[in-house]
């Protein structure tokens, strides 16, 4: 919930209870009195019509799940502040004689301001109600930005995990290359003794043959 709106609510609801009284007061007065007393009255009205313009241009800056509730308690307001002219055109409508004005007091103006007091109620408990339910959505934006911050926090993790497999298998694949030269190296060593042995068997079997041949002659004398 906007604190600036809040702010301007809190003073219009003092400027509509405070011009409720004044009306009150104001119909039972008469001459420069009243005069006086309603100069105040519109005086204090065209504050609060500057209020709820304020608050409409607040609410209508706002994303669209708290424009919506701050509307709602906007129109409350108009109402309530269409419903306080009314009765100051009233309180100017004319001339009226003492007795005329009494029973406008007790018949008109009465079912005025019961009327009006009964929808300020109305508007306290939806002011509250609606109240409750921006403190739901900002239990609901915090969770959520929670879980945003928590869902930042695993991506990290795994990216971390990521590049640590990234390693591993880099130097696996390091591994599986030395085991291939490795291979190699051995393959070739083994080709050599091979060759070796091929070489010392000759060297062997001429040996053999020499020495037979060197018997047979010897023999034969």
């Amino acid at each position: 919930m906007s604190e600036v709106f809040e702010g301007y609510e809190r003073q219009y609801c003092e400027i509509s209870s405070n011009l409720s009284r004044k009306c009150t007061s104001a119909a039972a007065l008469d001459g420069e009195q009243k005069k006086q007393k309603v100069s105040e009255i519109k005086n204090g009205l065209d504050e609060a019509e500057s209020l709820i313009r304020k608050m409409d241009l607040e609410a209508r800056s706002l994303p669209p799940n708290v424009k919506a509730v701050l509307l709602a308690k906007l129109r409350e307001y108009k109402s309530d502040l269409n419903n306080l002219k009314t009765e100051v055109k009233r309180l100017v409508s004319g001339n009226l004689n003492a007795s005329a004005r009494d029973q406008l007091l007790e018949s008109g103006m009465a079912d005025a301001l019961t009327a009006s007091n009964d929808q300020r109620s109305r508007l306290l408990f939806s002011t509250e109600r609606l109240n409750h339910s921006g403190d739901r959505i900002k239990e609901s934006r915090r969770t959520m930005l929670e879980t945003e911050e928590l869902g930042v926090s695993i991506l990290s993790d795994l990216s971390s995990q990521r590049q640590s497999l990234l390693h591993a298998h880099n130097t696996l694949h390091g591994v599986d290359d030395n085991i291939g030269k490795s291979k190699r190296v051995l393959t070739s060593m083994s080709r050599r003794i091979s060759r070796n042995k091929w070489t010392v068997g000759i060297i062997i079997a001429v040996l053999v043959i020499a020495i037979i041949l060197i018997l047979y002659f010897k023999l034969s004398k």
